[in-house]
């Protein structure tokens, strides 16, 4: 009798299981091939309707490490957050009251490339229940001779960030059928 149980338990079990993974979600139609790269091909990386493609983009591993976190600090709100530290105190207040009309949830970087003077932009959205404030971070990187010494030290630092004024996500919806991409500044 036990026995007869134990197979009867068994074939419930499986039938359980193979239930659920049959009900799981499909891809539907859109290939393998289309959901990862191929050998040799770049990653792709989530699209922001408003500044295009998010990532590194064009621009060196380290400059978009440096950008990401001095977008981290002016998301937080605080002036004394470490990432601001060496930014300029009327550009830091200046960019964080702009920031504070929108109370940012989000905010997203992208659209990383190398300008004509050595800098590197970024395009930044900062993104908040009601409204968007969209932006360009600049960033480079400064040598230092080291006295005394042959060697060189250098590292990345904020250049500046220009913000534009708020714009209303509903707005921003409601446009995406007439809407152009974002355009960086010059």
């Amino acid at each position: 009798m036990f026995m007869k149980n134990a197979h009867f338990f068994l074939f419930c079990l499986f039938f359980i299981v193979s239930s659920f993974a049959a009900a799981q979600p499909a891809k539907g139609s859109i290939p393998a091939d289309l959901l990862r790269p191929s050998r040799g091909e770049s990653a792709r990386y989530p699209f922001d309707t408003v500044i295009g493609e998010l990532g590194q983009g064009k621009a060196p591993a380290a400059a978009y490490s440096f950008a990401n976190s001095v977008s981290q600090g002016f998301f937080s709100g605080l002036p004394a957050h470490p990432s601001l530290v060496s930014v300029n105190p009327e550009t830091r207040d200046k960019c964080l009251r702009a920031l504070s009309h929108i109370s940012p949830r989000n905010y997203r970087i992208g659209g990383g490339r190398e300008e004509p003077d050595g800098a590197v932009s970024f395009l930044v959205r900062f993104i908040g229940r009601d409204y968007a404030i969209t932006g360009e971070l600049y960033v480079k990187y400064v040598t230092r001779r080291i006295e005394g010494e042959t060697s060189q030290s250098g590292s990345w630092v904020f250049d500046d960030l220009i913000l534009e004024e708020a714009k209303s996500r509903e707005n921003e919806a409601s446009n995406l059928v007439n809407y152009l991409p974002y355009e960086r500044f010059f």
